[in-house]
């Protein structure tokens, strides 16, 4: 049998890689653990100062945001176009305790919703990075030493 015959007669399911956005459970998910995310981050006094008043619009960016990131729809960049998300951040004063304490609520979040396994880890690794990668001051705000 040659290589093409075996692709055309592999199962459906050994064709189609679901995305990590399939594998959690897709939009329904991503809604759910953004409603269990915010009111964490409300709540932890590292990261009170970085979030303003309107909670229903940074709910939704995030929303949009998370739906793209995990491989779903387009939705961040079809509403607020591309963008790099570390310049996004880079107005607001991102230490590595503040990364860490979004972490910390984006775990409990994941917990409470009952979010386990592969995907999870998968997803969380995935948010790790982008938060280490979006901090921009040092612990604390103080300046750091000149060279």
């Amino acid at each position: 049998m040659t290589y093409s015959e075996r692709l055309q007669n592999r199962p459906e399911s050994a064709v189609h890689m679901e995305s990590l956005y399939e594998q959690i459970g897709g939009a329904e998910t991503i809604e759910r653990l953004v409603y269990a995310f915010y009111p964490k981050v409300y709540a932890h006094p590292e990261l009170i100062p970085l979030f303003p008043e309107g909670v229903d619009e940074i709910r939704a960016k995030q929303y949009l945001f998370l739906t793209q990131f995990t491989g779903g729809p387009m939705l961040y960049t079809d509403r607020h176009g591309f963008g790099n998300m570390r310049s996004v951040h880079e107005q607001f004063q991102i230490t590595p305790a503040r990364a860490e304490a979004w972490l910390t609520c984006m775990r409990e979040a994941m917990d409470e919703i009952g979010l386990e396994g592969f995907p999870r880890q998968m997803l969380f690794q995935m948010l790790t990075n982008a938060a280490h990668r979006f901090v921009n001051s040092p612990q604390g705000g103080e300046t750091e030493p000149p060279n």
